[in-house]
C-alpha cells in the first residue's frame, strides 16, 4: 500500500504537558490528524499543533479508531495516536499495531514517561538500591482485566522487590492482604502517586498496614499508582562511583584533581 503518510503512537506522559519527549512533541506539532485518549491526555499538549483534526478517542472502539487512522494515512496525512504514559504499559498498542501490520501500514512507536517513574521522581525515591534490591515489578490487581494466576501480586511480592501497582485504586484491601500474605512486614513503606503529573497531583505516604485505611480516608479513586518499597534499610553505596572500583573510564583510586 503506497502513501506518503505515516502513523505514530506517541506516549504523552502521565499528565504534565512538559513530561513528553522532544520527539513526541515534534510529531504532535507536525501531525495532520491527532487521535488522543481524552480522559487522560491533556489537551494542552496540542496548543501548538497544526493538525486539521483533533479527535478524542474516549468514546470510540478499536475498530473506529483504526478506521480513522487508516483513512488519514491513505489520504497522505501524518497521524499521531496519542496515549497516556508510555504506550507499552497497560495500553492497547499491540492490538492496534496488529491491525496496521495486517494492512501493511507503516507505524512508529514513541516512548513516554509512565506514572511510576513520574511518581518516584516526585517522591524522591529510587526503586533500586545497591545490593539490597535490583528489581522493579510493574503489575496490577486482577479485576475486569484478569491477571494470570502465576502473576498474582502475592506471588510476585515474594521476591521482596520494589513494585509499581497500576489500575488498582479500588482494590487496596486486596493489595494489603496479598502483600502481607507474601511476607512483607506491616511497616513496608508505600508511596501512593495520585493524579501524578496533573495540577492536583499528590504523593501520599503510608505503610502496608494502613494502606486500605489511607485510601479510604483520602478518598483515592482512579489515576493512582502504588509504589511498594520493601528495601527501606540504609542503602549501601554504589560500587560504580567508589574510588576502589575500576572500569574502562576510571582506574582505582583515581584522583579527579
Amino acid at each position: 500500500m503506497s502513501s506518503t503518510g505515516k502513523i505514530y503512537f506517541v506516549g504523552a506522559g502521565p499528565g504534565d504537558p512538559e513530561l513528553i519527549t522532544v520527539k513526541g512533541l515534534n510529531i504532535i506539532n507536525k501531525a495532520d490528524l491527532i487521535i488522543y485518549a481524552g480522559s487522560l491526555v491533556p489537551a494542552a499538549l496540542f496548543k501548538n499543533s497544526s493538525a486539521s483534526s483533533i479527535i478524542d478517542s474516549a468514546g470510540l472502539t478499536l475498530e473506529q479508531t483504526h478506521t480513522i487512522m487508516t483513512e488519514g494515512f491513505q489520504a497522505g496525512n501524518t497521524v499521531a495516536r496519542v496515549h497516556t504514559g508510555d504506550p507499552s504499559i497497560f495500553g492497547t498498542i499491540q492490538e492496534q499495531t496488529f491491525l496496521l501490520e495486517q494492512q501493511g501500514i507503516p507505524y512508529e512507536i514513541i516512548p513516554g514517561v509512565t506514572a511510576a517513574f513520574a511518581g518516584a521522581a516526585k517522591a524522591g525515591i529510587s526503586f533500586t538500591q545497591p545490593e539490597t534490591n535490583q528489581t522493579l515489578i510493574i503489575t496490577r490487581v486482577s479485576g475486569r482485566t484478569k491477571v494470570p494466576s502465576s502473576q498474582e501480586i502475592k506471588k510476585l511480592a515474594a521476591s521482596k522487590s520494589s513494585m509499581a501497582i497500576y489500575l488498582s485504586a479500588g482494590l487496596s484491601g486486596k493489595i494489603r492482604a496479598d502483600l502481607l500474605e507474601a511476607g512483607l512486614p506491616p511497616n513496608t513503606l508505600i508511596a501512593i502517586g495520585w493524579k501524578v503529573g496533573w495540577s492536583d497531583e499528590q504523593i501520599i505516604w503510608t505503610d502496608l498496614e494502613k494502606l486500605e485505611q489511607t485510601v479510604s480516608e483520602r478518598n483515592i479513586t482512579g489515576q493512582a499508582v502504588f509504589l511498594i518499597l520493601p528495601a527501606t534499610e540504609q542503602a549501601r553505596r554504589s560500587r560504580l562511583y567508589h574510588p576502589n572500583f575500576s572500569h574502562g573510564f576510571r582506574s582505582k583510586n583515581h584522583d579527579p584533581a
